[in-house]
């Protein structure tokens, strides 16, 4: 898609809907004109200064092509809003235009501001204006959508600190430093004879290798920024009758599934929300897994498979006072490679078997914790095993400039693989110009997270994510 920035857009900036007010957004060359046909009020807004507020009423257009109303009828009463170019949002000219909420009365403004000559805007068109006028570069505009998704106060945190730059200097930072290296390295391959041959210097060997460490202890901390960011589904699983469903209301705080011995009773996922150390989890019960018995049970099983499947975790739960059984073996098998915690359930009785027992069937890589979901023994144990097993840290805190966009954690993934390259090349005496190579394309990757470099197509599947209005 081509991107027209020459023409005036407008949309709804807030939530449509029943509300006391609703702001309505007009950027671009012509927004003044275009606001001034439909706005009645003691002046023109073409005339007033950036930043100030106007009480007035929202009229038809004189001379719309398509008349819904009459010229001049009155649509709302309106509070107009004037930020001219480039102190405003797109750094263009803005006016928001604040009306009384509610279907009716935004799509009598809306439509009046089309037929006075703006268009519909895209999706995120407002916030594309901005990084394209560069207002913010475009990790900052990214971090707008995960401002408005952010479903806990850690999320909040960390796209208000993305938003402000904290990442985006960071990079700057490290993209000097590269730069650096990269110019030295070519410089010595068009100037070999003064500056004594093309060899790569070790201080330069050794800028890289700090930078590609630097990259490798930001990218640790990814896993955890990603759930914090986007959250986490994670499904309780097993074999009936093993306490799966006690779990989940021990987790939940309240009695959220049907609890009773007889195997099978579960037979539909039941989901709750709860906080881990700031990452939204959405932890649901699932059907036991095993050979159903009838077609009820069929599909409850199905569910649960594809809870599993679509879940960044799991918890694995055992009766730790029953043997160990064929269901388990499968259900090992289905988590291998999967990030697990395996809770031996009903531990105030006697153990029958060991965790030893468990890694053989394929569970090695997974936390155990033995609980009893009836008495709450070990109940906050098997929250902090998976707050773990999402990522987090000992101390349980995101840096500012924490990387959880995956398509930033991507590019920076392919920036250190790059810079280990030429780290290689350069300790095997390989010629500079590959060296260089290596150091651009990583400077290239870390330029597709800022915006420095990067293609039309990027940027149409960025923005099209985010609501009209912003």
């Amino acid at each position: 898609m081509t991107w027209v920035l020459d023409d005036t857009i407008a949309a709804l900036a807030t939530h449509p809907g029943a509300a006391s007010l609703a702001v309505l957004r007009v950027s671009g060359s012509d927004a003044l004109r275009v606001a001034d046909a439909v706005f009645e009020g003691a002046a023109p807004l073409s005339g007033a200064p950036s930043h100030t507020l106007h009480h007035g009423w929202l009229v038809w257009p004189r001379g719309a092509s398509e008349r819904q109303h009459s010229t001049g009828t009155r649509l709302d009463e309106v509070v107009a809003a004037v930020f001219r170019a480039p102190r405003s949002y797109t750094r263009e000219d803005v006016v928001e235009l604040s009306c009384h909420g509610g279907p009716l009365s935004t799509e009598r403004v809306l439509a009046a501001l089309l037929a006075a000559g703006a268009r519909p805007a895209r999706p995120g068109e407002f916030t594309l204006r901005a990084f394209l006028n560069g207002r913010i570069d475009l990790a900052q505009a990214e971090a707008v959508a995960d401002l408005i998704h952010a479903s806990t106060d850690r999320a909040s945190a960390l796209a208000l600190s993305q938003l402000a730059g904290s990442l985006s200097e960071r990079l700057q930072a490290i993209a000097e430093r590269m730069a650096d290296a990269a110019a030295e390295v070519e410089a010595r391959v068009d100037f070999a004879e003064d500056v004594g041959g093309v060899e790569v210097p070790a201080h330069v060997r050794s800028a890289i290798a700090e930078l590609s460490a630097e990259l490798d202890e930001w990218l640790a901390g990814a896993p955890y920024a990603r759930a914090v960011r986007e959250g986490a589904r994670v499904p309780i699983v097993g074999r009936p009758n093993v306490g799966k469903s006690s779990l989940f209301n021990a987790l939940v705080g309240e009695s959220r599934a049907i609890v009773a011995p007889l195997p099978g009773t579960t037979r539909d996922r039941v989901s709750e929300s709860l906080e881990l150390h700031g990452i939204r989890v959405a932890l649901s019960d699932t059907a036991g897994l095993r050979e159903a018995s009838d077609a009820i049970e069929a599909q409850g099983v199905a569910r649960a498979e594809e809870a599993l499947e679509a879940g960044a975790a799991a918890i694995w739960v055992l009766d730790g006072s029953a043997p160990l059984a064929s269901e388990d073996a499968r259900i090992a098998r289905r988590l291998a490679g999967r990030r697990a915690v395996i809770v031996l359930n009903k531990s105030d009785l006697a153990r029958a078997f060991s965790e030893e027992e468990v890694r053989s069937l394929g569970s090695e890589a997974a936390a155990f914790v033995r609980a009893s979901a009836r008495s709450g023994e070990g109940v906050a144990e098997v929250r902090q095993a998976l707050a773990k097993c999402l990522g987090v840290n000992g101390h349980a805190e995101v840096e500012a400039s924490a990387v959880g966009n995956p398509r930033h954690a991507e590019a920076l993934a392919r920036a250190r693989a790059g810079l280990e390259r030429a780290a290689t090349a350069a300790s095997a005496g390989a010629p500079g110009e590959i060296v260089a190579l290596e150091l651009r394309e990583s400077l290239f990757a870390i330029g597709e997270v800022t915006g420095s470099a990067v293609g039309e197509d990027l940027l149409e599947r960025i923005f099209s994510r985010f609501c009209i209005g912003k």
